[in-house]
């Protein structure tokens, strides 16, 4: 089993033709991704040959969904165009939309995440996110297939190169999904969300969880982890050495006082029961020993 992205699922790539979705999209059929079409404005009916498979260009999502079935759709375009893609694939209405995107204005985010949230049809996440892979079955966005395997650990981050670490660190457990939900002051996906679908997915057996200095989102997780979910949670926030008064990282990580330190999430989360590492190697040996003593 999986999270928001299995074997059956088709997916399309916004921006395909482009330097950096012609690129990524080699990498997705390398890893067996269902890869069914294409989209940008002004090239439908050309093609573009792969390795695994040529793959047609549409000119429009809803054409694409039309013609292919595709449930998926994964935004590679600048940021200047990000919210008028990720509005098409909302108003075609596309179960997941997974923006990519570095860079896209907090404003424009908030208007297509408002518009993805009045339709109720599409799950965003992101942007500027590494994606999502179910190893073994599909990877949609920028996460190395290669780096671990399939298992049945759940992992949620805001941190793309530190979900490869993790990844990487268990990578003889294995993961069901691994989530990078981006570290935008804005995102479709959060933490919760994620904890939601890891706890209701039967091939989930822990979780991970990766959070960072910067406004309440680990505490928020932390509070809806004592509420809803039984099982285990290890956690790691980047941010413990970041000096104080500088700023560090995503656009999202803004400390106030001690409000968003890194200690401060970490109290939070070891007060609910979730074991929190003081860097990724040492949460990854939280992580092994919680799943060989369950």
């Amino acid at each position: 089993m999986a999270i928001f992205l299995t074997k059956d699922s088709k997916v399309l790539i916004q921006g395909m033709t482009g330097a950096e979705g012609t690129r990524h999209t080699a990498r997705m059929l390398a890893a067996g991704t269902d890869i069914v079409a294409g989209v940008t404005p002004g090239k439908g009916g050309q093609a573009v040959d792969f390795a695994e498979r040529r793959v047609p260009v549409f000119g429009s999502v809803a054409e694409a969904m039309a013609e292919t079935g595709a449930d998926v759709s994964v935004v590679f375009v600048p940021p200047r165009f990000a919210r008028g893609a990720v509005e098409e694939a909302v108003d075609a209405e596309i179960p997941l939309c997974v923006v990519i995107t570095e860079g896209v204005p907090v404003h424009d985010t908030l208007r297509f995440w408002a518009r993805a949230r009045a339709t109720g049809k599409t799950r965003i996440i992101g942007p500027n996110c590494p994606g999502l892979i179910s190893p073994g079955q599909s990877s949609a966005g920028i996460i190395p297939a290669d780096i671990t395997s399939a298992g049945r650990i759940g992992l949620v981050s805001k941190s793309g190169t530190l979900t490869y670490q993790l990844m990487y660190e268990l990578r003889d457990i294995g993961f069901s999904t691994a989530v990078g939900i981006g570290g935008d002051p804005v995102i479709g996906t959060t933490h919760i969300d994620a904890l939601q679908a890891f706890q209701d997915d039967p091939g989930t057996d822990a979780i991970v969880m990766i959070g960072e200095i910067g406004g309440d989102a680990e505490e928020r997780a932390a509070a809806y982890i004592e509420q809803h979910v039984t099982k285990p949670v290890v956690a790691y926030v980047a941010g413990f050495t970041a000096p104080e008064g500088k700023t560090m990282g995503h656009a999202g990580a803004i400390v106030s006082g001690s409000a968003g330190t890194a200690q401060a999430k970490k109290e939070a989360l070891e007060k609910v029961g979730v074991r929190v590492g003081k860097t990724p190697s040492e949460t990854a040996r939280l992580m092994r020993d919680t799943v060989q003593t369950r």
